[in-house]
């Protein structure tokens, strides 16, 4: 004969559940006792027009009517801008065999890196040129590069 699978950890464990849903359950009926009444009133909240939130509906007075055609959503498209691609510059340094330099532009005094690919025609140190600009891999690139 086998021994019963009821121990005495068992039935005690059981127990203590068996209080818990009890307690449970009278706390849950001793709220609902003690609400006042809970309907949709209570729960409902108003933003009032400095952005605040109140209790109290809103004043219909001072309720103002706004046209929906007038509302502008998103930015509004770009006017054509004509885009000055030319620059005007001079020759800082310029290595014939290497075939590479560098160009001063007269505005903004930045130099600009210059290869003997983006060269439209011959250039030395000291030419007054025009220039346009292009990403590198390394940066920035002076192109299609003339004399003035």
């Amino acid at each position: 004969m086998g021994k019963s699978q009821e121990t005495y950890n068992k039935k005690e464990n059981e127990k203590k559940r068996l209080k818990k849903r009890l307690e449970k359950q009278q706390k849950k009926e001793k709220r609902r006792e003690n609400s006042d009444d809970s309907g949709m009133d209570n729960m409902i909240a108003y933003v009032d027009e400095n952005g605040n939130i109140t209790d109290t509906p809103p004043d219909q007075s001072k309720k103002k009517k706004i046209d929906a055609s007038k509302i502008q959503i998103g930015v509004p498209k770009r006017e054509e801008e004509e885009i000055i691609t030319t620059r005007k510059g001079r020759v800082e340094f310029f290595n014939d065999s290497k075939g590479f330099g560098f160009i001063k532009e007269q505005d903004t005094n930045q130099k600009y890196f210059v290869h003997a690919n983006g060269l439209l025609e011959e250039i030395m140190e000291n030419d007054l040129v025009t220039f346009e600009l292009e990403q590198g891999l390394r940066g920035i690139n002076a192109v299609r590069v003339k004399k003035v």
